[in-house]
């Protein structure tokens, strides 16, 4: 029997490429080319050069995603070049197409330098409604998304990062109520430091959550070593460890309710789970194998268990995030996506699981439930006007 891996493989053989460029307009006769193309587009492009914002009314401006990559940082696969991303960058257009009803365009670039690649994406940024980063490697992605955000009118969002902590966020608020436990009075250790981990942090920050360890390949963050980490990790060391403690991921596990890990497989042993306090929470989140797998957690005695995969229970997958992130955004034409609008989609995607429906299997909706899309975006174009964001 062939593998997923195998299978997929033929699949890219026969599809050669995984999206289209399709017609709205009907090109069949003498009159269509007038109103698509020449003479007739030439009225559209000075309406627009009258009044700028026009743009959206004329053109797919408003419903359109550039997904952006330098390859630098893909899935699990580490950085592969722009050219071996763009499966990936096809990937992610389509489900933006099918969730949420968005154009997407992959733009996979052979550039590395942040400024060029701020500078490459200004200047594309024209033709699109939004940016979406993906793939690119910590801490530059953080750089290049704040410059973005700065210099751009449109929305601006790395989904590696703040997908990422959108649906952990909404997977911890429902775990945490399973628990019967409140954001303010647990310990979270966090495995990971880059550009899921740094976003995680703070929206954890942000929903209540007073006590952070946050541990990367050197260790336990502490200020001690302020001046070794890059200025990610630095601003982590304001927010996290309160009280300069220096421990090992094992000792603090002791310590903690909650671990998140979105780092490297194998960190964590079933021992050191059962060591946690009572009732743990475990989202091992490093793709394909997890810091810890879901069979370990359990005889660990793990009272809930996230990972990345779709093979087991309470996937935590961006999809629930980002077209829903998008729609809501292009629907009241938001000028950026700023934190009350992700946070507004963390509590969106928990809403979907009901109190009857929560259970140690089942804290986040699928991937496949249509109803997240529609909910994630209304939540996040009322938070977009109530925090005047909004264009219209």
């Amino acid at each position: 029997m062939s593998t997923i891996y195998e299978r997929a493989l033929e699949k890219h053989v026969e599809w050669k490429g995984k999206l289209e460029v399709s017609l709205k307009a009907p090109l069949e006769t003498n009159d269509d080319l007038s109103m698509a193309y020449t003479p007739g587009v030439a009225q559209p492009c000075l309406e627009i050069e009258k009044d700028p914002d026009s743009v959206y009314k004329y053109t797919w401006k408003g419903n359109s995603v550039a997904i952006v990559t330098d390859g630098s940082a893909v899935l699990g696969l580490g950085d592969i070049g722009p050219m071996a991303g763009l499966p990936v960058m096809e990937g992610k257009a389509i489900l933006f197409k099918k969730f949420a009803g968005i154009d997407a365009v992959p733009i996979c670039l052979d550039a590395r330098e942040p400024k060029e690649i701020v500078r490459i994406v200004k200047a594309i940024a024209p033709a699109f409604g939004g940016i979406n980063l993906e793939d690119i490697s910590a801490p530059r992605c953080v750089e290049i998304e704040r410059a973005l955000i700065e210099e751009l009118e449109i929305p601006v969002f790395h989904d590696d990062q703040h997908g990422t902590a959108i649906v952990v966020t909404a997977g911890l608020i429902n775990a945490l109520k399973l628990v019967g436990k409140k954001a303010e009075d647990v310990t979270v250790v966090i495995s990971g430091t880059g550009a899921a981990g740094s976003s995680i942090i703070r929206m954890l920050k942000k929903l209540g959550v007073k006590t952070i360890y946050a541990f990367n390949k050197d260790g336990m963050v502490v200020r001690e070593e302020y001046e070794m980490y890059d200025h990610l990790v630095r601003e982590l060391v304001e927010i996290t460890n309160s009280q300069r403690k220096k421990m090992s991921i094992a000792e603090a596990l002791k310590e903690a309710e909650v671990f998140i890990g979105v780092s490297a497989p194998g960190l964590l042993t079933a021992e050191m789970v059962s060591e946690m306090k009572k009732d743990p929470i475990v989202f091992a989140l490093a793709n394909p194998e997890p810091e810890i797998s879901y069979a370990e957690a359990v005889a660990g005695g793990a009272r809930v268990v996230a990972t990345g995969r779709s093979d087991y229970p309470n996937q935590i997958n961006n999809v629930l995030a980002f077209p829903g992130l998008f729609r809501g955004a292009f629907d009241v034409r938001a000028r950026k996506i700023n934190e009350e609008m992700k946070m507004a989609a963390a509590i969106g995607i928990a809403s979907l699981v009901s109190d009857t429906e929560l259970n140690e299997e089942y804290i986040v909706p699928s991937a496949l439930d249509p109803r997240v899309t529609a909910v994630v975006a209304k939540e996040v174009s009322k938070k977009a006007v109530e925090t005047g964001v909004s264009s219209l």
